[in-house]
Order: C-alpha cells, then structure tokens, then sequence
C-alpha cells in the first residue's frame, strides 16, 4: 500500500509541476490538499510518511476520530475543514482545524468568530463561492462572477461583515466546479472565483486574499492554469473512496 501510495503522490507532484511551468508559475506556489475522507488513519499516517503535509476533510466527526487517533503523528499535518460546515458543528471546527474552506454565510462565519475568541484563536478561513450557479452547490451565491452585479452587490456586504468579526483571518476563496465533459471546460468557472478575488483584494486590503482553492484530481491543470494555490485531491491520492 505504501509504495502504491508513493507512486501515486509523485505522479500528482509530477502533474502539479506540468501544469504550473505551463502556466508560467512556480510549482512552489501552488500547495496540494490530499483529501483523505473515508480513509483511515493507517492510510493517512502512510500518505504523510510520503510526504503529504496537508490533509483535507469534509466531515467534523470523521476528522475528529481521526485526528484524535494520530494526534502523535510526526511531522504533525496540517488539516484543512473542506466540506459543508454546519454551525452546531462549529466549535469543534475551530478546534480541530488549522483551515477552513468552506465558511458560505455571514451566520457561520458569526459562529466561528464567537468560538474563536472562547478559544482566544485567529481562525484562518476561505470563503466559499458559488460561481457556476448550481443549486447542489454550497456557498455564497455569485454565479457568473462580477458579471452577476446584484449577486455581487449582496456579496459585499456579507463580506464588510465578516471582516469586521475580529477573530476571523479571511486568506482567499474557494469554489468546487461543475462536472464537465473536458477539464478546460472548468476554467471560466476558475477564472471567475480568480477575478473575483482580484477584485476583493482591491477593494479590501485589510485581508490577504492571496488564497484560491480550486480544483481537484479531473480539473486540477485548469485550475492551476487560472491561479489556484490550493488544489484538493483525493481520488488521485488515496484511490476510490472507501464505504462510510
């Protein structure tokens, strides 16, 4: 299992490397996300002897159990909260994870301020877009980008209230986009989180922005190709999700 595991974070280090030199960008700017949901700690303790530094999972409960079962992990990984985050869960995210991917309301971020100061923690966290305007999709609704003025409009004023929440360190956006037929057919949904971004970092230099989670192992060369610095990959990593 460990050298199946190996070969295959090369091969995704390797595809990383590809797709940024041919975007004129430094592999060293674009971090990789393995997402290790449904799989056990054994299998995680093996991905981060490979060489993985950061975990991503979608599920409070499940990331619980399992970083409570490798809290004596060396290096210690850093872990990445990327599925929907529901507010009664809020308190153990802001205990469990270093990143939060997936803050899509003004509410939830109100609740991980609160949690953060018992805690007297600066979260980290990415506010998740919804670009392509899917109804399946989590997130703040913005289809179409800045294209969408009243969407935007709606937008701005969540996030003027998430920046005044003092506990909060808002680092960028993430969005999870639409299966398509052909990667490239991703990359206007990528470029759209990107210049929405660009435009919040004009608008708000009070945050970084500089982070953009976006893409996963079928769409992965579109999204570096657009700006992502994060990209979450699981299937590529770990193989087929295991039952649970």
């Amino acid at each position: 299992m460990n050298t199946e595991l190996s070969q295959r974070l090369a091969a995704v280090q390797a595809q990383i490397a590809a797709a940024a030199a041919a975007a004129g960008r430094s592999a060293a700017d674009v971090q990789l996300i393995a997402v290790s949901k449904t799989h056990p700690p054994a299998v995680v303790a093996a991905a981060v002897a490979a060489g993985v530094t950061d975990l991503g999972e979608n599920r409070v409960q499940e990331a619980h159990q399992k970083i409570s079962a490798l809290q004596t992990l060396r290096p210690r990984p850093r872990w990445h909260l990327i599925g929907h985050l529901q507010r009664n869960k809020a308190k153990l995210a802001v205990e469990l994870f270093d990143l939060i991917h997936s803050v899509d309301s003004l509410r939830l971020a109100e609740t991980l301020d609160r949690h953060a100061r018992e805690r007297d923690r600066r979260l980290p966290i990415l506010l998740q877009i919804n670009v392509s305007g899917e109804a399946s999709k989590e997130g703040f609704w913005a289809p179409g980008g800045l294209k969408n003025s009243d969407a935007y409009s709606a937008l701005l004023r969540d996030i003027e209230g998430i920046l005044a929440l003092p506990a909060l360190e808002v680092r960028g956006l993430m969005t999870i986009a639409p299966i398509v037929a052909h990667p490239d057919e991703a990359r206007p949904f990528f470029a759209a989180l990107r210049e929405l971004r660009d435009d919040l970092a004009r608008r708000y230099p009070q945050a970084t922005w500089r982070e953009l989670s976006m893409g996963m192992s079928d769409d992965l060369a579109a999204a570096i190709a657009e700006g992502a610095t994060m990209v979450r990959i699981g299937r590529a990593i770990f193989g087929e999700r295991q039952a649970g």
